[in-house]
């Protein structure tokens, strides 16, 4: 587990940054919030590029910050592998040689994935003659994940890895971020202030806001929470982890949750593919009695477990118990009185088919109620 505490305050009384939280021990933690909330002066923190007034950053059992004590390794000692915004790749070198350098700030008795099993692992292996300037971003971020991940870091830093990239080029990397999170098996501090990559990358979200820790905790328990900033989000919803249980006869692809099930126009992959899918609230309809003839493919039994005003306006959310697992529903006050709404009261969640966005799937990533390493996300709006 990395532990990490830190107070700081730029000079002329500008931003201060105080934050405390753990990152477990494997897995994803994500920094997320809207841009200069702190995120990567926390990574730049651990990294060792910064020296803040007061912390304590421990890595891998290793106190490798502590002001009080007067600990303050230097970064090439604190063994942090840090991948930015841009690769940073050596020009000059090949895709072999840059990883390889890598290799060799490896201490000696570090154990972690050899050379061979990285290239595996991020599909570069074509790449190995290329120089950096003959490969695309996306081609680029995969070689300086391999470099940092091939120097055995207690730790892996990523400063928004993907804000470079375009579109299909983050559609390119994001599936190679989640074999690495399931291979790599050592704490991740990903930085990222897009929804969509929290939702297909993250285990554990830290929601920072003016340089402070707002929540944290498993990424599906912040998501379903309506009293924190993400709720005010047109994308606002539930994670649902999902396994694909095969096709129907229309053509519909069958995700199984638990608790129910969700029929979609998507075909993420086999049956017993593992996946996340983001349920937004703004896309669950209510009824009341049990509905017929409508074309909406998903109607699924419940109970009102809640009713929540929404952040501003005549909106309020609903938290709807559907087997083991919970759904929100935005809908507006009016309705709720119309309906005669109230906790407990039993009612039908119609989402339609349609309204999954498939992101990425990551294979053999394990669920858990709160939080799966598959994913699946909607885009912002």
């Amino acid at each position: 587990m990395a532990e990490i505490a830190l107070r700081h305050r730029f000079p002329d009384g500008g931003f201060s940054l105080d934050v405390a939280f753990s990152a477990p021990a494997q897995g994803v933690t994500a920094l997320f919030g809207p841009s200069g909330c702190g995120k990567s002066t926390v990574l730049a923190a651990v990294a060792g590029l910064l020296r803040p007034q007061q912390g304590r950053v421990v890595l891998g059992g290793a106190t490798v910050l502590d002001t009080r004590a007067g600990i303050d390794l230097p970064p090439e000692r604190r063994r942090c592998g840090v991948v930015f915004q841009d690769a940073r790749l050596f020009p000059h070198l090949s895709v072999e040689t840059n990883l390889r350098y890598g290799l060799r700030r490896a201490p000696r008795d570090a154990q972690g994935p050899g050379f061979a099993e990285v290239v595996d692992l991020l599909g570069i292996g074509h790449l190995l003659d290329r120089r950096p300037a003959r490969l695309s971003g996306g081609e680029r971020q995969r070689v300086a994940l391999g470099r940092a991940l091939l120097s055995r870091p207690h730790i892996l830093l990523m400063d928004e890895p993907l804000a470079a990239l375009d579109a299909a080029r983050r559609t390119e990397v994001l599936p190679f971020l989640a074999r690495l999170r399931d291979a790599a098996r050592l704490p991740i501090l990903y930085v990222t202030h897009a929804l969509e990559e929290v939702d297909a990358l993250a285990d554990h979200l830290v929601l920072l806001e003016s340089g402070r820790v707002l929540a944290e905790g498993p990424v599906g328990a912040l998501a379903a929470r309506t009293d924190l900033p993400l709720a005010a989000r047109r994308d606002a919803g539930v994670l649902l982890d999902c396994i694909v249980s095969g096709a129907t006869e229309g053509g519909l692809t069958r995700l199984d949750f638990p608790g129910g099930a969700l029929l979609t126009t998507l075909h993420p992959g086999p049956a017993g593919t593992r996946l996340r899918v983001r349920v937004r609230a703004r896309d669950v309809a209510v009824a009341v009695e049990e509905p017929r003839g409508l074309s909406t493919q998903n109607i699924l039994k419940g109970i009102v477990a809640d009713i929540q005003p929404a952040a501003e306006g005549p909106e309020v959310f609903l938290r709807l118990a559907v087997g083991r697992s919970d759904l929100l529903a935005r809908i507006t006050r009016d309705s709720v009185e119309r309906l005669s709404l109230h906790p407990g009261m039993a009612i039908w969640a119609l989402v339609k088919a349609v309204t999954f966005d498939h992101r990425t799937v990551a294979e053999g990533a394990p669920l858990h109620p709160t939080a799966a390493g598959g994913s699946d996300a909607l885009p912002d709006s």
